[in-house]
């Protein structure tokens, strides 16, 4: 045993011999200084985080949440169609006020946030509509509160974590 110990002590001021992974480590960290910086892109998002914005959006439209407890579902085909919509207007929003190429990653999550703020406006609006309509061809059924929505728009989550607008713009 003290045999083993006495390999992996360093002799003599010697350091031990590194892993594979240390010296990966070395020379990633030694090809950063060389190379230049490599800039983050956060706007545009990619297809993949378009698609994923989507189907979060179909899944909120279309099943028991804070908002259809207020405004109602959406039936899947409905929330799908509603949430390509809301996703494409929201995406083209961003586009036209971001400079042509992001200069900076401060001016793409600018953006981002935007497209965020886009989403959750638009999505508010499209079960607002459909309350107000299912309300108006049934008589029986009590229309939603008018009082701004207030407690709902600062509850509702956004696609990119941000706050959302409407709760601004109210």
């Amino acid at each position: 045993m003290a045999e083993e110990g006495e390999e992996t002590k360093p002799q003599g001021g010697e350091e031990p011999p590194k892993s594979a992974e240390e010296n990966a480590g070395e020379s990633k960290a030694g090809a950063a200084g060389i190379l230049p910086s490599v800039a983050l892109n956060v706007w545009p998002p990619s297809q993949r985080t378009r698609e994923a914005v989507i189907q979060r959006l179909v899944q909120t439209l279309s099943t028991e949440s804070v908002l259809s407890k207020r405004y109602g579902v959406l039936s899947p085909s409905d929330a799908s169609d509603a949430a390509r919509r809301i996703e494409e207007e929201a995406f083209a929003t961003a586009s036209a006020s971001s400079a042509p190429i992001a200069a900076s990653v401060d001016d793409g999550i600018k953006t981002l946030q935007i497209y965020s703020e886009e989403i959750s406006q638009r999505m508010l609006e499209t079960v607002k509509a459909k309350a107000s309509s299912v309300s108006r061809s049934s008589p029986a059924t009590t229309p939603p509160p008018s009082d701004g929505g207030a407690t709902v728009e600062n509850a509702l989550p956004t696609a990119a974590g941000g706050e959302s607008s409407a709760s601004s713009s109210a």
